[in-house]
């Protein structure tokens, strides 16, 4: 499956991107601006990315400016809810070069768009650290509104971080 927008492609996860996508789970730096940090083992990375095609619960798209492209990120719909039509939403623009260009933004639209008129959702949901505000503002450009905030809620370098949980419901027709 492909969905296009005008400067991004969401194309299924390839074994090619499995080297690309473990310096990325491995980059403390940038795993810390939405998680706390802890190495991850490659046997591990490699059982994550073979479960991918095998969890009805789960939907990976990989990020590419072409459908062809080299990766530039991945965003995911998680713990797909299909009675309550609910899932969260992850992404994460890897590539730092390519990062505040838009792409997380228009990935993020073409992914809501799928979770609701392909998936029949009505509600994605997502968690962002009170300091990432770079990712709170795309969030909001896509619909994503603040619903609510779980204060102290996590542990990251040694301080407390506020976790917002933002959200955006299917519009009712």
């Amino acid at each position: 499956m492909v969905l296009k927008g005008e400067n991004v492609v969401l194309t299924e996860i390839r074994p090619d991107d499995s080297e690309t996508l473990y310096r990325w789970i491995n980059d403390a730096e940038a795993v810390r601006l939405n998680a706390p940090y802890g190495p991850v083992a490659y046997p591990r990375h490699v059982a994550w990315l073979e479960a991918l095609g095998r969890d009805d619960s789960r939907v990976a798209f990989a990020i590419r400016e072409t459908a062809d492209g080299p990766l530039v990120g991945t965003i995911q719909l998680i713990d797909i809810h299909r009675i309550h039509r609910t899932a969260e939403l992850t992404i994460r623009i890897g590539s730092p070069e390519k990062q505040g260009r838009g792409l997380g933004t228009e990935a993020l639209k073409l992914a809501t768009r799928f979770a609701f008129d392909d998936l029949n959702l009505q509600r994605l949901w997502l968690r962002v650290f009170q300091t990432n505000t770079r990712a709170i503002r795309a969030y909001e450009k896509t619909g994503l509104e603040v619903e609510g905030v779980m204060r102290r809620a996590a542990f990251v370098e040694g301080r407390w971080l506020d976790v917002i949980v933002m959200a955006v419901l299917r519009e009712r027709p």
